[in-house]
């Protein structure tokens, strides 16, 4: 029978964490507010966790989640590399409403479904999500909704859908502004757009300088990865694909993460107005975030590697939706 914790009050989120974080371990599913919309979220290392997501939801492994984190360490434990414009897009937009798609650290022990090869990370601006993140470690997160669906920008929202499928539901209140994240390709030699969210293509293109678009001819020698999930009617990741599923809901090591990551505050209170989940937004997936290794001397790539970053470097790191 599924658990609901009232987030808003200080005794509750502490009971509704610490169980959030017990049942992530035993391999079950839990929902949680994120800065877009409200994600599912399961043990990125767990793949019948990861199975269990994707039945809740209704969808197949062709649409694999994003992946949640609560640190950048935690994110360049992920991949094999962040390319030219990670670290810098990194340093502009988390946390936040950006999922980056990058190639996946080949030494991961993990299942997200058919990603091919590729995995869609962001760090959530919410400091719920993140509290959790840090606890759990990097967790698959897609958008809390049945496929199809509006995702959830509340608790009763995403039970009404999801019901028993999820051991416990964090309640933080209504999530943000339920734009999806947006998600950049760095697969390739030219950053790629796979969705318009929450962050404009002009505010990429003055980091990056060139982005690429639907418009563009692909480059020959890019090879973009699939896009994090699909938006489902609007929504965006928690879990964005989240990727996003918030996805959404699913970053890499070229470049070494900043001591301690970035600050949850970035001039606007840790609460972000915005919800896996996400998630985010999906690894690899045609467009969504819901809004959940190691690097050469990272964590250990058993699991969690967050956690294992932080005993390395302090504590510290975008359905969605779908």
């Amino acid at each position: 029978m599924s658990r609901r914790y009232d987030c808003t009050e200080p005794m509750e989120r502490t009971r509704g964490i610490a169980e959030a974080v017990s049942a992530v371990r035993r391999g079950e599913l839990v929902v949680l507010p994120t800065d877009t919309v409200y994600g599912i979220g399961a043990d990125a290392f767990v793949p019948p966790a990861v199975t269990a997501l994707l039945d809740a939801k209704g969808r197949g492994r062709e649409m694999p989640p994003p992946v949640l984190v609560g640190s950048v360490r935690a994110a360049t434990a992920l991949v094999e590399d962040l390319g030219t414009y990670g670290q810098d897009l990194i340093d502009e937009f988390w946390p936040g409403a950006l999922t980056l798609v990058c190639r996946a650290n080949p030494n991961l022990m993990w299942d997200l479904g058919e990603t091919k090869g590729t995995v869609a990370i962001r760090m959530p601006m919410h400091e719920l999500a993140v509290e959790l993140l840090k606890e759990t470690g990097p967790l698959a997160v897609s958008s809390a909704n049945l496929s199809g669906q509006p995702a959830a920008r509340t608790a009763d929202e995403a039970e009404k859908m999801l019901g028993d499928a999820v051991a416990v539901y964090l309640d933080g209140g209504t999530s943000g502004h339920a734009d999806p994240s947006t998600i950049i390709d760095l697969t390739g030699p030219v950053p790629r757009l796979l969705r318009v969210g929450a962050i404009p293509a002009d505010k990429i293109r003055s980091v990056v300088g060139v982005l690429l678009t639907d418009e563009d001819e692909p480059d020959e020698q890019a090879e973009p990865a699939e896009p994090a999930e699909p938006a489902e009617q609007g929504a965006g990741d928690p879990a964005e694909q989240g990727v996003g599923s918030e996805a959404g809901e699913p970053a890499d090591v070229s470049s070494a993460p900043k001591e301690g990551g970035p600050s949850l505050s970035k001039g606007e209170p840790a609460q972000a107005p915005d919800a896996a989940a996400e998630a985010p937004a999906t690894l690899a997936e045609r467009a969504g975030d819901a809004d959940g290794a190691s690097s050469g001397t990272g964590p250990s790539l058993s699991k969690a590697p967050e956690q294992a970053g932080n005993e390395q470097a302090g504590n510290e790191n975008d359905p969605e939706k779908q």
